[in-house]
């Protein structure tokens, strides 16, 4: 006789199922679609990089790394943000290399938050932010941006704080609207927390993809804000290898010791020969230096026929490599439903935003990524084209 096991499991994230992401991308392969939903580029990263990492596993570099990250790599990155951001940062207890950027936003949330916490978050939001919030204990208070140019409204954040408040969550590079922070933008945060205990955890991952000439403005520029602050960056975003699922974050010591904690019991380290490859590879600036100019041409590629096909441009993207278009003109579909049929009868695969939202929402609008070949860019723009004599 068997016993059989009646207790069924009680699911900690209940409302989540497949993300719109593996849902977009399992359309556009059935249909044979192109893939401008999914942020990953589809051309190949640099061969220098392939063969640093070669060189180094040749050379037996292959066994665990220290818990917080290979030390040349950290000293890289200090010196990047004392370059750029002219903040002093130090390698030895105020970086620590995560598996990912997703991974050290979950970290940096787990580490300061307790049960009931109440965690701002600005909508649209990257969709793992809500998930992480809640396996924590933590409850989301979501401020809408101001579509579509989608700033932010910082009276709303404002009165969206109370004695629970316990984060503020920033993404800028903004995903998915490519919205960049101001230094008002830092000055107006810094006003209505200053007296407050209040966390910011800065998502930053698309720091190097910043267009129009702009200049990133980080989180770490605001020294006033430095000691209650999280800074997550990727480099995934930054050499097209998202699959290689590397980042960082950076942290004043006090709170990189809790940090740490957590870190050293969930991954540990991360892989020995990329991080020693990546920081021989950054030795060259240029490799990140370059990139506002390289992704300008892509996402002016897209948006140069926009009017030929129907969508409305309210606003070219700021940074990050997504642009969002409106498509009111085109159909009265939700945004979902639109993706959907976007794939199915013109063969190209989009993200609508709505799933960016915590609550219903319907501005529609559909993301596009142009981290894509040009030659890809061009085929999608041809197919958008159809669109509106099909309608």
């Amino acid at each position: 006789m068997y016993f059989s096991f009646m207790n069924p499991l009680q699911s900690k994230l209940p409302n989540v199922g497949t993300t719109i992401f593996s849902t977009m991308s399992a359309l556009a392969t059935q249909y044979n679609a192109i893939n401008l939903g999914q942020g990953f580029p589809d051309y190949a990263m640099d061969n220098c990089l392939v063969d640093l990492v070669h060189q180094h596993m040749k050379n037996g570099n292959n066994q665990y790394a220290p818990m917080p990250g290979v030390l040349s790599l950290r000293s890289i990155i200090a010196q990047k943000i004392k370059n750029l951001y002219g903040a002093s940062v130090d390698e030895q207890t105020e970086i620590t290399i995560t598996p990912g950027a997703t991974y050290a936003l979950y970290n940096a949330l787990a580490t300061v938050i307790q049960k009931d916490d109440e965690v701002i978050i600005l909508e649209p939001a990257y969709d793992s932010y809500i998930p992480a919030i809640e396996l924590q204990g933590g409850k989301v208070i979501p401020v809408a941006l101001d579509a579509p140019n989608f700033g932010v409204n910082w009276q709303k954040v404002a009165n969206a704080i109370n004695y629970k408040t316990k984060v503020i969550l920033i993404n800028t590079p903004h995903n998915p609207c490519g919205y960049c922070f101001t230094q008002s933008d830092w000055d107006n945060l810094y006003e209505i927390i200053k007296d407050k205990n209040i966390y910011v955890i800065s998502d930053e991952v698309y720091e190097h993809i910043v267009l129009d000439g702009l200049s990133h403005e980080s989180i770490l520029k605001q020294s006033r804000l430095w000691d209650r602050t999280f800074t997550i960056f990727s480099f995934g975003k930054v050499f097209h290898n998202t699959g290689w699922k590397i980042g960082y974050c950076v942290a004043p010591k006090n709170l990189m010791v809790e940090f740490r904690k957590i870190h050293q019991y969930l991954a540990f380290s991360v892989n020995t020969p990329m991080q020693m490859a990546i920081a021989d590879y950054m030795q060259d600036e240029n490799t990140y230096l370059n990139l506002p100019e390289f992704f300008q041409q892509k996402r002016d590629l897209l948006l140069r026929h926009v009017s030929e096909t129907g969508f409305t441009l309210y606003e070219p993207a700021g940074g990050s490599f997504f642009q969002v278009l409106g498509y009111k003109n085109i159909s009265d579909k939700n945004d979902v439903a639109f993706a959907e049929w976007l794939v199915k009868e013109h063969g190209v695969a989009t993200i609508p935003l709505s799933p960016f939202y915590s609550s219903d929402y319907d501005g529609k609008f559909v993301r596009l990524c142009f981290a894509k070949e040009d030659a890809t860019i061009i085929k999608a723009i041809e197919q958008l084209k159809l669109v509106v004599a099909h309608v």
